[in-house]
């Protein structure tokens, strides 16, 4: 191969690595922000779940008309978009849930324990196998989380209500969805994006046909709800996509690490939207999460080895 041929390649690898880590931090940022629509929502009178079931109906309606295909492939493909949908449904719903009726970072720390089942998972699933600086880009976001989120008063990052038992069964079920989407290599990221949206609204859809009483708030729904349910809507089908590529290229130990700045994305917003001053001791973990994202790409050894003995 010619140097220019070379070089070529190296730069069109470069540029799908970006593309890749640019779409995670993407939907890092997206799900920082989006507890506030959904807490407005559930001011204005609707329950989280059907906000859920509106808005990945939205995601959906969109995926027909511009994948419409995507929807075969689901049930031509075997288990493994179906296990999506499963796990990343629950991860979203269970996330709206526990935003909407819990304290928003307290339930963060409890979803961002999903680095431990992300590194559980990948070697039962894809067989990686984290080298020792791997473990310690690990080891500096989460210790970040800590430094960042711990109050004494708490305790341990135990669940200790409904909500925080939700974020905690999120984090693991989103560990488990990013490894079944690095799994799923052969799956185009259509088809993996509209089994999360498929698999959402399903899941949202169970608890109100157990308590139907909650479809009520929608006749007096004001037209600035229906906005807000429209561009959450919008937003989700955007941010599936180029957070599925990202998945795609990138190895899921490295995904979880650059996740966690939606740790920093949430007590920024918390702070301009919800009025919550953030300590120095809050500033301190953030830059921790920020440090452990940026040093992520040493993470990168163990995809190659893995690809090697494939």
């Amino acid at each position: 191969m010619r140097k220019r041929e070379i070089i070529e390649v190296l730069g069109r690898v470069a540029k799908q690595k970006m593309l890749a880590i640019s779409g995670l931090l993407s939907g890092a940022v997206v799900w920082g922000l989006i507890w506030y629509p959904y807490r407005l929502l559930a001011d204005a009178g609707v329950p989280g779940a059907l906000s859920s079931l509106l808005t990945y109906v939205v995601a959906l309606a969109l995926g027909l008309i511009f994948f419409h295909g995507a929807f075969r492939n689901i049930f031509q493909s075997g288990w493994l978009p179906i296990l999506i949908g499963i796990s990343a449904g629950w991860t979203n719903l269970a996330y709206v849930l526990a935003v909407i009726d819990g304290e928003i970072m307290r339930v963060l720390l409890l979803f961002y324990l999903s680095p431990f089942w992300t590194v559980i998972l990948a070697h039962l699933l894809l067989r990686e196998k984290p080298i020792l600086a791997g473990y310690a880009v690990m080891a500096l976001s989460l210790a970040g989380a800590i430094v960042m989120l711990w109050r004494p008063e708490f305790g341990l990052p135990l669940p200790q209500n409904r909500a925080e038992w939700l974020g905690l069964s999120a984090g693991l079920m989103f560990a488990l969805s990013n490894v079944l989407a690095r799994k799923a290599h052969s799956l185009d990221v259509q088809t993996k994006s509209v089994s999360v949206w498929v698999g959402v609204a399903l899941l949202s859809l169970v608890p109100i046909l157990w308590a139907p009483s909650g479809v009520a708030p929608l006749d007096v729904l004001a037209w600035s709800g229906w906005i807000w349910l429209l561009v959450i809507g919008v937003a989700i089908f955007c941010i599936t996509l180029t957070v599925q590529f990202g998945l795609a290229h990138t190895p899921a130990n490295q995904a979880i690490v650059i996740f966690l700045f939606e740790l920093v994305v949430a007590a920024i917003s918390s702070y301009l939207l919800a009025g919550e001053a953030m300590s120095t001791q809050e500033w301190m973990g953030g830059a921790m999460i920020v440090a452990a994202s940026l040093f992520s790409g040493k993470l990168e050894k163990q995809h190659e080895e893995t690809n090697e003995n494939h």
